[in-house]
Parts: C-alpha cells; structure tokens; sequence
C-alpha cells in the first residue's frame, strides 16, 4: 500500500507544483486565465491567481509529505497517525481539484480540456487512495 501511496502522491505533488509556481510566479498563461475567470466573480483576478497559487502550493506540500511520510517505518507523523496523513492530505488534493472543475466550468469562456483531464485524474487517484488508506487501517485495525 505505501508504495502506491508514494508513487501517486509523488506524481500528483509533480504535477501539481508547475500549476501552484505558474499561478504564484504569475506566468503569463495563469495571468490571462485568471483575468478571464475573475470577470464573472468581479473579484481581482491577481488575488484570485496567488490565493489559488497558495492553496495549490498547500496541496503540492500535502501530497508530497504524504509521499515521504510513506517511506518511514514509524505510523506517525508529527504524532498524527500517518493513515489519518494521508486520507486528509488526498481529500485536501480531491477538493482542491473538485473546485477547479467547477472553475474551469462555470467561470471559462470554454473550458481547457487538458486541465480538466489533469484534475479529474488527480480527483481519481486521490479517491482511490483514500479508499486504499481506509481499507489498510481496517486491516491493520482488526489484526
């Protein structure tokens, strides 16, 4: 099981730290899109871009941890038992990119497929993980 959650939770920090350094750094592809999403909302689209840079920043931390915490022989992390880590940190990741679908839904002109595919990929392995952690922790529960 760890080496699952090591491996998807690795690729998902990956993946998702290029999203969170373009919305932070303010690449120019992020600046355009966030213009174009803030307009519905009437919100200022360079608070919209690094508040969402953040919270993406948070998720990268998230999965990575999860993915090094996963490598330890100890079940705890900072005194969290590390089923606990890593169900909170993929739900973190599983909503963080629920809302970015209905972002790239409700607030785009014409959604960017790409993304959608990435978020809804990053929606399923995290899912999956959670369901992998709860089953484990049941076993080892009932052992």
């Amino acid at each position: 099981m760890k080496k699952v959650l090591f491996i998807t939770n690795l690729l998902m920090g990956i993946v998702l730290s290029r999203f969170a350094i373009s919305k932070l750094v303010g690449w120019e592809i992020s600046v355009k899109a966030f213009t174009e999403m803030a307009k519905p909302l009437g919100i200022d689209p360079t608070f919209f871009r690094i508040s969402t840079g953040i919270v993406i920043a948070a998720v990268v931390i998230a999965y990575l941890s999860t993915a090094i915490f996963s490598l330890l022989k100890k079940d705890t992390v900072f005194r969290i038992p590390f089923t606990k880590w890593a169900t909170y940190a993929n739900l973190f990741g599983l909503l963080t990119m629920t809302g970015a679908l209905i972002s790239e839904f409700s607030l785009r002109v014409k959604p960017k497929m790409l993304l959608v595919y990435i978020a809804s990929t990053i929606i399923i392995l995290s899912l999956l993980n959670i369901i992998m952690v709860k089953r484990h922790s049941k076993n080892y529960i009932n052992k």
